[in-house]
C-alpha cells in the first residue's frame, strides 16, 4: 500500500493554511476546499474497535433481482432505491438509539452533539485530528468519526453517544460500505487511493490506485455491482466494480475548472448527480453507459446532496451563496431555492427521520443550519466548532447503511 510521506501530509496543513487566508476575501474568491479543509479558521494507536457482527436484515417484500451483487440485501422497491427512508421508519436495531445530531468540527477536533428538540448542543467529545465526516456503519449500530489528518476512526455508540478505542486507519477524508456489508471502501484522498478494509476490523483487503486526486464522495448502483467516485482535485469521475475492487473507467468533467462532491442516485436508479463547487451545479450522468454528463446550473458552490422521505425532491446544498436549491426528481428541473437570512455556507448534513427538518453543516461560518423542507425556513442556527463538515442526523430511517453522512437502502 502506497502512502504518503509524513512531510506531504505536513504540506496539506500549510496549504490549508495559505486558503485560510485567501478565504477572508469570501469562500467565492477562494473556490477551493482544500479536500474538504474548512476556511478560514480563527486566529499511539490503540487496538481495534470490535464492531458488533452485522445484524440479519429485515425481510423485504420485493425478491431478489438475479443480477445484484451477492449478499446485498434486495431492494424493497425496484422503482424506487429509498423505499425503506420513509418517514419514521426506523430499523428495529436504532429504535431506542436518541435522536441527535452529531457535528464534525475539523478544525477544532471535536464532536458537537446536538439535541434537535432543544437546538442546543448538549455535548463536546474530544476526537483525533481533522474530523471530516461522521459515517454510519452498515449494520447501523456504530457511528465511525473520520479523523483525516489523525489517520484513525473513532467509533462512537449512538445507543450511549459514547466513543471506544481509535482504530489506525489511514488518510480516512470519507467512508462508505459495499451493499453486501462486507467491505468498508476509505476515500483516501491524499494518498490517491479507494481502501477497501474488512466492514468490522477494519482490516486492509485491498488498496486501489484512484489514478486520480482527491477521491472524495460516491453512491452505489441499483444492483450494487459498481459506484461512482468523485475526484475533486483532478475534476474527474470513477467507475468502481465492486466485486473486483477495480477501477472499470474513468472521465474527465468537460469542464476546465472542475471540483466535484457529493454523488447521489435518483430513487429510480437511472440519473446520476454530481454536485461541483466550481462548475456551480449540478452533473447529470448515466452510470450505466459512464458517457459525457451535462451540467444543471444550481447555484455557487454547489456541495451536498439529500434525498427528501417522500423520494421526489433532492436537496443540494449551494455553500458559496448561502442557500439550498430544490430539484424534482420526475422532470428533472429545479423548483425552489430557499436562502439563509444573512447568509451562510451550507455544507454537508442530512434529513430527520421525519423528514421535515433538513441539517445542514455551516462550514465557514462555525454553525448549523435547521432548515423546514415544507417551505425552506430557517428554524434555527446553532454555533459549533470551527469548520463544521460532515455532519450526520442519527438515527434515520433505513436497512443499512451505505456510508457517507448517511445513504441508507
Amino acid at each position: 500500500m502506497t502512502n504518503l510521506l509524513p512531510a506531504a501530509r505536513r504540506s496539506r496543513l500549510r496549504l490549508s493554511a495559505l486558503l485560510a487566508g485567501c478565504c477572508l476575501l469570501g469562500p467565492v474568491a477562494c473556490g477551493s476546499d482544500t479536500d474538504g479543509e474548512a476556511a478560514p479558521p480563527p486566529s499511539a494507536t490503540a487496538a481495534p474497535a470490535q464492531v458488533p457482527a452485522v445484524p440479519a436484515v429485515e425481510p423485504a417484500v420485493a425478491p431478489k433481482a438475479a443480477n445484484d451483487l451477492p449478499g446485498m440485501p434486495p431492494l424493497l422497491d425496484p422503482n424506487d432505491l429509498y423505499a425503506a427512508d420513509r418517514p419514521n421508519q426506523l430499523s428495529d436495531t436504532v429504535k431506542g438509539f436518541p435522536s441527535r445530531v452529531y457535528v464534525p468540527n475539523t478544525e477544532s477536533d471535536t464532536v458537537s452533539v446536538i439535541d434537535p428538540t432543544t437546538y442546543k448542543v448538549v455535548e463536546t467529545i474530544k476526537v483525533g485530528d481533522q474530523p471530516q465526516h461522521v459515517v454510519p456503519s452498515w449494520d447501523l449500530k456504530t457511528l465511525w468519526i473520520n479523523n483525516d489528518l489523525g489517520d484513525s476512526l473513532t467509533p462512537l455508540d449512538p445507543a450511549t453517544g459514547k466513543t471506544g478505542p481509535t482504530v489506525s486507519v489511514e488518510d480516512p477524508y470519507n467512508l462508505y460500505f459495499t451493499p453486501d456489508g462486507k467491505y468498508s471502501v476509505v476515500m483516501a484522498s491524499m494518498d490517491r487511493q479507494l481502501v477497501f478494509r474488512d466492514a468490522h476490523t477494519m482490516a486492509v483487503v485491498k488498496a486501489v490506485p484512484a489514478q486520480c486526486a482527491g477521491v472524495n464522495h460516491a453512491d452505489f448502483s441499483p444492483d450494487g455491482k459498481y459506484f461512482i467516485v468523485s475526484c475533486e482535485f483532478s475534476g474527474e469521475l470513477l467507475k468502481v466494480d465492486t466485486a473486483s475492487m477495480t477501477v472499470l473507467a474513468k472521465q474527465k468533467i468537460p469542464r476546465g475548472h472542475s471540483m466535484p462532491q457529493d454523488v447521489k442516485i435518483s430513487p429510480d436508479g437511472r440519473t446520476w448527480y454530481i454536485a461541483d463547487m466550481m462548475a456551480d451545479g449540478l452533473w447529470v450522468l448515466n452510470g450505466d453507459t459512464f458517457e459525457t454528463p451535462t451540467l444543471l446550473p444550481t447555484g455557487q458552490g454547489a456541495h451536498g446532496l439529500y434525498v427528501s422521505r417522500d423520494s421526489k425532491s433532492l436537496y443540494i446544498s449551494n455553500r458559496d451563496e448561502g442557500s439550498v436549491s430544490v430539484l424534482d426528481f420526475a422532470t428533472g428541473k429545479l423548483v425552489a431555492k430557499w436562502h439563509i437570512p444573512g447568509g451562510g455556507s451550507p455544507d454537508m448534513g442530512g434529513v430527520s427521520a421525519d423528514g421535515k427538518v433538513l441539517w445542514l453543516s455551516g462550514r465557514y461560518h462555525g454553525e448549523v443550519y435547521a432548515i423546514d423542507t415544507a417551505d425552506g425556513r430557517l428554524l434555527a442556527r446553532i454555533k459549533v466548532g470551527v469548520g463544521p463538515h460532515g455532519l450526520c442526523v442519527y438515527p434515520q430511517p433505513g436497512r443499512y447503511s451505505l456510508g457517507h453522512t448517511g445513504i441508507f437502502r
